[in-house]
C-alpha cells in the first residue's frame, strides 16, 4: 500500500488531471467520454516523464544504430539503458505547447517518434483523431499545455501511486460512461482477495532465490490484475522472477492496459490485443497463476463458428461442454482450466481465480453441466467463493469467485470448499456506478483465514464437500395407486370400440362390479370362460383400465404381472446426491412423507450444480401471530384515526 502522502499526491494529480473535463473538455466532448480523452494523455504525460532523464542520450544512441530493423533498435536500447521503450522526437509537451501554431501536427510527429513496440497503444487509443476532435474546436493547445505542467515524474509520483492516479481517473470515468464501461476493470479489493487465496498455499516454494512464476489473465482489460498480483508476489520476495501475460479485446483497454505495465516496468508485449474466444494468442502455453474476470451474460454469436470448430477437437478448451449462445462466460472459465500448468515433477502446479456470477454454480444446460461435470471428475475446482453484492462497477448482482487448482494439497484432494464472504464488506464513501461496498483488509481477513484453515474453519462462513455432493441424480418418485374395481356405462362405452368386446362381456363386467381390483386378472377370465366368452391378455388389460376407480380403502394397486400401478396426476422428483445411498435417502427424506411413495432408480436423470445459496441458507423462525396480531391492530387503529380525522373535516 502507497505511504499517505503518496496516496495524497495521487488523489491531488488525479483531481488535477481530471478538472481537464470540466475546464477544457465540456461543451466539444460528450460528457460519458472524458475518460477517452484524459487517459491517452496521463498516459502520454506519464511515459514522457519517465523518458525525460535519458532521452537526449538515447536519441543520440538511436541516431548513430542508422538504418538498423526497429526491433533491434529496440534490443539495442535494452541493453544499453535498461528501457523497454523510447521516444526520439525532438519534440515534448512542453515544446509543443510553447507555440500554438499546427499543434496538431507537432503533436502526431511527437507520438510518431516513440519506438515501434509500443505504437499500439496510440492507435488503440485513437490518439490522433481525439486530437483532432480538440483541434477542431481550438482546445488542443489548451490541453497540450495543461498535461505539460503536471509532474508526473517517477521521482514525484512512484508506480504505485501512478496506478492509483489511473484508479481514480477511471472510478470517475465509469461513473459517467455507466454498465459498459466497468466491464474491463475490476476493483482491485476485489483483486487483492483472489490474489490472497492464489498464492496462500504457495508460501514456501516462493521463498527460494530461483523462485519464478508466471500470471495470465485472458481478460486483461486495463492490466490491473497482472500488476496486483506482481505487486504481492514481490512483496513476498523481492528476487522472484514475475512474467506478466494478458489477452484483451476492447481496445482502448488494451491501450491503458499495455500503457500501464509499461509504466510498472514491465514487457512491451505483456498484454496482446485479440478475441480469446476466437484465437488464444498464447496457444501451448499454461501458466503458474491464471485470473480473470470475464464478462458476465455477453452474447457469443459473433464467436460460434470458431468455437464451434474448436469444440470438435478432442480435448480442446471447448471440447467439453458449450453454453447457450446468450452467456459465454463459462466458456472463460473452461478456457482458464485449460491455460494451468499441470501438475509437476515438484509438486507445483497452476491455480486460477475466475469471477463469475451466479448461473454458473447451477444452470441446468447440457453444456454448461458437461463443463462442471469435467471440472468435478479431473478435481479442479479447489474453492468456491461469495463476495458481497455491489462490489463491481457495473452489477449489482452476487458475484462468485472460482479457485481452480491442478495440484491440490493432499488435504484438499477430492475436496472442494465453499466461503460465504457475502456479508464481510464495508460501505464506500463515495460509490462508483454499481459499486457501492468494498472488502478492505480487515474484511478480506475472515475469508482468507477460512480458506487457510479449511476443514477447521468457521461453518457460518465455509463448508467442504466433495465433488459428488454436488452430482446429483434426479430420481422421478411416484405414489402406488388404490384402486377398486367398479361397474359403470362409462367403462362399457370404453370397451365397446374393441373387437374383442362383446355384448354378452356386459353381465360379465356387471358380476364383478366391487371386487378387488388386483384380482381381475384372474377373476375376469375365470368369469368370461364361465360365460362361453373369450378374454384375450389385451383385454384384461382394457378391462382393468376401463373399471379401475381410486380407492384408499382399497391395497395398492398391482397389475396383471405384479408391477406396482403409479397414482395418476401424482408425481414428484426428489434430487438425490452421488454421495448419498438412494434407499438410505428415500426411507430418510421421502418414505415418512409418503409411505406409498415408490421410485425407479433406472429412469433416474443425471446432473450437477453448487447451490451455494441452499448450502449456507439458514432458516429464520417466523415471527409470533400474537406479535403480528398486536401489530395489525395497531395499524388498524392508526388508519381508523387517520379516516376520521378525514370525515371530521
Amino acid at each position: 500500500m502507497a505511504e499517505p502522502t503518496a496516496a495524497s499526491t495521487s488523489t491531488t494529480t488525479a483531481r488535477i488531471v481530471w478538472q481537464t473535463a470540466d475546464k477544457f473538455l465540456r461543451n466539444i466532448v460528450d460528457e460519458e467520454d472524458y475518460g477517452d480523452f484524459i487517459l491517452p494523455f496521463t498516459v502520454l504525460r506519464r511515459l514522457e516523464c519517465m523518458l525525460a532523464d535519458s532521452k537526449n542520450q538515447v536519441t543520440e544512441f538511436v541516431a548513430s544504430l542508422g538504418a538498423l530493423p526497429p526491433h533491434l533498435i529496440d534490443i539495442a536500447v535494452k541493453d544499453r539503458f535498461g528501457l523497454s521503450f523510447y521516444n526520439v522526437s525532438p519534440l515534448d509537451l512542453a515544446t509543443i505547447a510553447s507555440v500554438d501554431d499546427n499543434v496538431d501536427k507537432s503533436l502526431k510527429s511527437y507520438i510518431d517518434g516513440f519506438s515501434n513496440n509500443i505504437a499500439d497503444i496510440w492507435v488503440s487509443f485513437d490518439f490522433n483523431r481525439r486530437a483532432k476532435v480538440l483541434a477542431d474546436a481550438n482546445r488542443l493547445h489548451a490541453v497540450v499545455k495543461h498535461f505539460s505542467t503536471l509532474d508526473l515524474s517517477p521521482k514525484n509520483l512512484s508506480n504505485t501511486g501512478m496506478g492509483d492516479v489511473f484508479e481514480d481517473v477511471m472510478y470517475r470515468a465509469f461513473n459517467k460512461k455507466g454498465k459498459a464501461a466497468g466491464n474491463f476493470y475490476t476493483p482491485r479489493d476485489a483483486i487483492k482477495l483472489m490474489v490472497d487465496i492464489l498464492i496462500a498455499n504457495d508460501d514456501e516454494t516462493l521463498a527460494g532465490e530461483n523462485a519464478a512464476r508466471s500470471i495470465y489473465d485472458p481478460t486483461a482489460g486495463s492490466g490491473g490484475m497482472l500488476l496486483i498480483a506482481q505487486e504481492a508476489l514481490r512483496r513476498m520476495n523481492e528476487k522472484i522472477d514475475v512474467t506478466l501475460y494478458g489477452q484483451e479485446l476492447m481496445a482502448s483497454a488494451f491501450a491503458l492496459g499495455k500503457a500501464d505495465l509499461l509504466i510498472q516496468g514491465g514487457r512491451p508485449d505483456a498484454i496482446k490485443q485479440g478475441n480469446t474466444l476466437v484465437q488464444d494468442l498464447y496457444e501451448g502455453q499454461t501458466f503458474d497463476y491464471v485470473l480473470s474476470n470475464p464478462p458476465f451474460g455477453v452474447d457469443w454469436e459473433v464467436e460460434e463458428k470458431s468455437v464451434r470448430d474448436q469444440a470438435k477437437v478432442p480435448g480442446s478448451r471447448f471440447s467439453h461442454g458449450l453454453p447457450s449462445i446468450s452467456d459465454g462466460q463459462m466458456l472463460f472459465l473452461a478456457h482458464c482450466a485449460s491455460k494451468l500448468s499441470p501438475r509437476g515433477k515438484n509438486g507445483q502446479g497452476g491455480r486460477a481465480a475466475v469471477v463469475s456470477n451466479a448461473a454458473p454454480l447451477f444452470n441446468s444446460d447440457k453444456g454448461p453441466t458437461a463443463i462442471r461435470q469435467w471440472l468435478l471428475d479431473e478435481d479442479l475446482v479447489d474453492a468456491v467463493i461469495a463476495l458481497p453484492p455491489n462490489m463491481f462497477y457495473g452489477t449489482g448482482i452476487p458475484t462468485y469467485v472460482w479457485i481452480l487448482d491442478t495440484n491440490k494439497d493432499s488435504e484438499r484432494q477430492g475436496k472442494i470448499q465453499l466461503i460465504d464472504g457475502s456479508d464481510h464488506w464495508a460501505l464506500l464513501r463515495r460509490p462508483m456506478g454499481e459499486k457501492r461496498r468494498e472488502m478492505r483488509a480487515e474484511e478480506r481477513s475472515p475469508v482468507l483465514e477460512a480458506y487457510k484453515a479449511f476443514e477447521h474453519a468457521d461453518p457460518k462462513i465455509s463448508r467442504v464437500m466433495t465433488p459428488d455432493d454436488f452430482k446429483f441424480r434426479d430420481v422421478p418418485i411416484y405414489k402406488q395407486a388404490r384402486l377398486s374395481a367398479r361397474f359403470s356405462d362409462e367403462a362399457v362405452d370404453a370397451l365397446r370400440g374393441r373387437k374383442d368386446f362383446t355384448d354378452e362381456h356386459v353381465a360379465v363386467l356387471e358380476s364383478l362390479d366391487g371386487t378387488s381390483w388386483n384380482d381381475l386378472p384372474k377373476t375376469f377370465p375365470q368369469a368370461a370362460k364361465a360365460a362361453g366368452l373369450k378374454a384375450p391378455l389385451g383385454l384384461v388389460d382394457a378391462v382393468m383400465k376401463a373399471m379401475a376407480v381410486p380407492d384408499d380403502s382399497a391395497p395398492p394397486a398391482v397389475d396383471r404381472k405384479g408391477n406396482a400401478v403409479p397414482s395418476s396426476g401424482w408425481k414428484i422428483t426428489e434430487r438425490v446426491p452421488l454421495s448419498e445411498d438412494l434407499v438410505e435417502h428415500m426411507e430418510r427424506e421421502v418414505i415418512p412423507f409418503f409411505p406409498d411413495a415408490q421410485w425407479d432408480e433406472d429412469k433416474a436423470k443425471y446432473g450437477n450444480e453448487i447451490p451455494f445459496t441452499r448450502i449456507f441458507y439458514t432458516p429464520k423462525a417466523p415471527r409470533p401471530l400474537d406479535e403480528i396480531d398486536s401489530e395489525v391492530q395497531n395499524l388498524m387503529g392508526e388508519l381508523a384515526d387517520m379516516f376520521k380525522l378525514v370525515s371530521d373535516q
